[in-house]
């Protein structure tokens, strides 16, 4: 017997999924038991949440064998996961903590981000998590930092217009990570070239773009001075490179509202948002409507029907 979950259980579900503390957890599952639909083909389902709610709600003070913590382990948040790297005194921890709400240490002199940092950065309802890793140098390196740079989705490259020996400094970083077996050239990068209001950094940019812009993509910025607008465009640009488009859901009869977008891979499709959802959903699935720009609305869709950045999409399914 299919489970016939609403869109006010799947909701929910999608809350209880992004709960970041134990309350939310159990506040989440309790409207789940609340509302889901009481019937033989959630009995199964009902069971695995009475589960959950009971071991969410055991004492939290029990005491637990000790567990070594890995201190470049970066739990995943957000919906993509970027390592924000670069050579000493480059500006990267600036850059956090003008693009998100993370407080690094910054200072004039080099190695001052020692433990990977973690910041949010938000941009029209998608969040994206910027790990600052401490610098690749020839000098000294941690060793946990290309751990976190092969577990990233992408890299955010900041590269420094200040400094004359930028095209060296380009090198050594790429040779140093080579011997650790990370090809940049194979990994999603997007080159951040920062400090773009120093003395000679026109030039400077002029010579990078030149050298690397067919092999990376590549974007100046100051993280000093930069006001609202081109931090704006810097995160714009950052959810572009990352190929990713925001999907709205809306149920039958009812207005779609335009906030927490599910956020998709470009080239998803309507069974890919479904199964996003649900996996009971991808697999009851029958046809969708989709509203978007250059749309016709209420478009009737069928799952393989492909997705654009924006779209209201209402799913019926069997």
């Amino acid at each position: 017997m299919p489970a016939n979950l609403t869109p006010q259980y799947l909701e929910a579900e999608r809350c209880f999924k992004e709960a970041q503390t134990q309350e939310e957890k159990v506040a989440a599952l309790e409207e789940m038991m609340a509302i889901i639909p009481k019937h033989k083909g959630t009995e199964k389902l009902r069971a695995e949440l009475r589960k959950k709610l009971s071991a969410l709600r055991k004492d939290p003070s029990k005491k637990q064998s000790p567990t070594r913590r890995d201190p470049f382990h970066v739990e995943r948040d957000g919906s993509r996961q970027l390592a924000l790297m670069g050579a000493p005194n480059c500006g990267k921890s600036s850059l956090i903590g003008r693009l998100t709400k993370a407080t690094p240490e910054v200072a004039d002199y080099p190695y001052t981000t020692r433990a990977p940092i973690p910041g949010m950065l938000i941009y029209e309802g998608v969040h994206m998590q910027i790990v600052d890793i401490p610098p690749v140098s020839a000098e000294h390196m941690e060793s946990g930092v290309t751990q976190v740079i092969r577990n990233a989705d992408a890299i955010l490259w900041v590269v420094d217009l200040s400094d004359d020996d930028l095209l060296d400094q380009i090198e050594t970083t790429t040779a140093i990570l080579e011997e650790r077996k990370v090809d940049l050239k194979q990994r999603r990068v997007l080159m951040i070239a920062n400090k773009d209001d120093a003395a000679g950094a026109t030039d400077r940019e002029a010579i990078l773009r030149e050298m690397y812009g067919s092999d990376f993509r590549i974007v100046s910025f100051s993280a000093i001075e930069a006001g609202p607008d081109r931090v704006h465009v810097l995160s714009r640009e950052v959810f572009e490179f990352l190929e990713l488009i925001r999907v709205y859901t809306k149920a039958p009869g009812k207005k779609a509202e335009r906030r927490d977008p599910f956020v998709l891979a470009r080239g998803s499709t309507v069974l890919d948002l479904a199964g996003t959802i649900h996996r009971d959903l991808q697999n009851r699935l029958k046809f969708a409507k989709v509203w978007g720009e250059g749309k016709v609305d209420g478009l009737m869709a069928g799952p393989d029907f492909v997705l654009d950045d924006g779209d209201i999409v209402e799913l019926h399914a069997a």
